[in-house]
C-alpha cells in the first residue's frame, strides 16, 4: 500500500486565487480558490469580508460544518489582535478553508466564478476531501497578497 505524501506547508496567493500544497518545498497539489467578497488587502476587522494575509496555522478541522468540511486557520494572530485592540475593533474569527455550503455541492468549480465568502478560502467538495487527507493539523499556511 502506497503512503500518502502529506503537505508540510500551504501557500495561498490571493491575487492569483491559487492555493498550493508543498512538501519540502516541492508542489504536491494546487487548487483554484474563491476568497472573501472584498479580497483586496489584509483582513483588519470583523465583517470586512477580507481574507487575511500573513503566516497562520491550520489548527483544527470540522467535519460537521455548515460547509462541506472545513479546516480552521489560526486567524487572528498576535499582530492582528494588537492592531484590532489599538483601533478599538474586533479582528473577527472563524476563518477557514472549506468546501461548498451544505446542499450546494453540485455547483462544483463554478463557485470560483466570483469571490463569495466572508473571508474564508473556498474549494470544491472533492478538493476539500483531498486537502483534508493531505494537510495535517499544525501545518503552516502563508497567505500572500
Amino acid at each position: 500500500m502506497a503512503t500518502i505524501t502529506k503537505a508540510d506547508k500551504v501557500v495561498v496567493i490571493k491575487s492569483e486565487r491559487l492555493m498550493i500544497l508543498l512538501k519540502d518545498g516541492e508542489i504536491i497539489k494546487s487548487y483554484k480558490v474563491a476568497l472573501g467578497r472584498n479580497p483586496e488587502g489584509r483582513k483588519m476587522r470583523q465583517g470586512d469580508d477580507k481574507t487575511p494575509e500573513g503566516l497562520y496555522y491550520l489548527d483544527r478541522r470540522n467535519g460537521n460544518s455548515r460547509f462541506y468540511r472545513s479546516l480552521h486557520i489560526s486567524y487572528p494572530n498576535a499582530d492582528d489582535i494588537r492592531y484590532a485592540r489599538a483601533h478599538g475593533i474586533s479582528p473577527g474569527r472563524d476563518i477557514m478553508i472549506h468546501g461548498l455550503p451544505n446542499g450546494y455541492g453540485d455547483v462544483g468549480k463554478w463557485h470560483r466564478t466570483y469571490d463569495w465568502t466572508k473571508g474564508c478560502i473556498a474549494v470544491t467538495n472533492s478538493e476539500i476531501d483531498e486537502i483534508w487527507a493531505l494537510v495535517p493539523n499544525g501545518t503552516p499556511i502563508d497567505i500572500e497578497p
